[in-house]
């Protein structure tokens, strides 16, 4: 069992929603967070050019079986990517963890079950 980890752009991540659930990985946690890479965003504020220390970024959380880990990660490669096949700065990472357990609250199912 693995722990899929992606960090994506905000506006990535209908598309990328989308592509998991045809990919037929329907069981995600989504979460809103901020953090910064090499990626510099400028923004006018207040007639001054800012360069703000944490760029809003989407957490993406997907546990899954170890047969399913290439399909999730070439799925949000694939998906999360701004132009096309090249990518730019600032698209995002994915982290793969090993998941040691799982448990359903619900039954109290463990391990490969309780995905």
């Amino acid at each position: 069992m693995k722990l899929i980890t992606a960090i994506i752009r905000e506006v990535q991540l209908d598309k990328v929603h989308e592509a998991l659930i045809k990919a037929e990985i329907e069981r995600i946690t989504v979460s809103r967070v901020s953090g910064h890479g090499q990626q510099k965003i400028e923004e006018l504020h207040r007639g001054r050019i800012v360069v703000p220390d944490l760029i809003p970024k989407i957490k993406i959380e997907i546990a899954v079986n170890d047969d399913f880990v290439d399909v999730t990660v070439n799925t949000i490669l694939k998906s999360a990517r701004t132009d096309g096949t090249e990518g730019r700065v600032g698209d995002g990472k994915i982290f793969i963890t090993p998941l040691e357990e799982c448990i359903r609250i619900r039954t109290g199912e463990r391990g490969r079950d309780a995905i």
